[in-house]
């Protein structure tokens, strides 16, 4: 008796292919701008992991602060001799090891929220996209309701509610974010289940789940790389901004947005340093993020080049 083999579907098409790992870092190569941000980039994400090894102090550590070293410029020197940088602020901390700390703590807060909401986002598109009819228009109007208020009012309102800390803010922030990423992928799902293969895959009775993380996913996975890239930049503003305002991080875990907002207070006074060099680091990182996601967006589809 011979035995038939059940026909396998058509493989889905790899979207990224058109961008294979090694073209993608050619690209890099290729673009000097790009390049640039990347390594600044890198060098950033480097000095927040090894802050503690690196920073010339723990700003955090009274034992290791001296009041009588307090607001001095930037190339300034202590009693003994030791001389700093980027200045101290009102309580002596060295502003150098508090910006490396503050990076530790905005890129930690930008990249956990950021993937949180990257998950729950492209579960629910997902679902929606795949779903499709009613379900589909009930996801997709309260995702509009949630994109038609600005994001920094959702955070305002969900921190006083909350109240401050580094949880609390991960949960603002996965909050406002989630809906981007539920529109990307609805978008890119709803462009995928109308192929070839996803029909080939529902005839041979595949359950929904497989088709939907098999066949579908992959292929939604390029918009979302560059979402996620601009988003991780979007947080750590969005959190800068909530610190500033006192609603953010508090005065124990330090973030960027802390360290501008205590700074803030002394401009008048001509100690700029105290919130001019942070801001210049938030600036640069931002800046670099969002130079790398624009330089995938661009490899990732070719047709938005320019």
């Amino acid at each position: 008796m011979s035995v038939v083999a059940t026909p396998a579907p058509p493989a889905a098409p790899a979207a990224a292919a058109a961008a294979p790992r090694r073209e993608i870092i050619a690209s890099f190569a290729r673009s000097r701008l790009a390049l640039a941000a990347l390594l600044v980039l890198c060098a950033i994400i480097l000095a927040a992991v090894f802050a503690g090894v690196i920073s010339p102090q723990n700003p955090y550590n009274l034992a290791e602060l001296d009041i009588l070293d307090a607001k001095l410029p930037p190339g300034g020197k202590s009693d003994d001799g030791k001389t700093y940088w980027l200045g101290t602020d009102e309580q002596g901390r060295d502003m150098l090891s508090g910006i490396l700390y503050g990076l530790r703590i905005s890129l930690g807060v930008g990249v956990v929220s950021t993937l949180l909401a990257l998950t729950i986002g492209m579960a629910i598109g997902l679902f929606a996209g795949y779903a499709g009819g009613w379900i589909d228009a009930a996801i997709m109007r309260i995702v509009d309701l949630q994109l038609s208020f600005p994001s920094i009012l959702i955070a305002l309102v969900l921190l006083a509610v909350l109240g401050q800390g580094v949880d609390k803010i991960v949960i603002a922030l996965v909050t406002v974010q989630w809906a981007y990423y539920a529109r990307t992928v609805r978008s890119a799902a709803l462009v995928e289940k109308r192929k070839e293969y996803v029909d080939a895959a529902v005839c041979l009775a595949y359950r929904p789940w497989r088709i939907i993380y098999r066949h579908i996913l992959p292929n939604c996975l390029p918009p979302l790389i560059v979402v996620a890239t601009v988003q991780v930049a979007h947080a750590i503003a969005l959190e800068a901004t909530l610190s500033f305002l006192g609603l953010g991080m508090p005065i124990t875990s330090p973030s960027l947005g802390l360290l501008i907002s205590n700074g803030y207070t002394h401009l008048l006074s001509g100690r700029y340093w105290m919130s001019f060099f942070p801001g210049v680091a938030l600036l640069v990182t931002i800046v670099a993020i969002n130079l790398v996601g624009d330089h995938l967006r661009d490899v990732l589809n070719p047709r938005l080049q320019t």
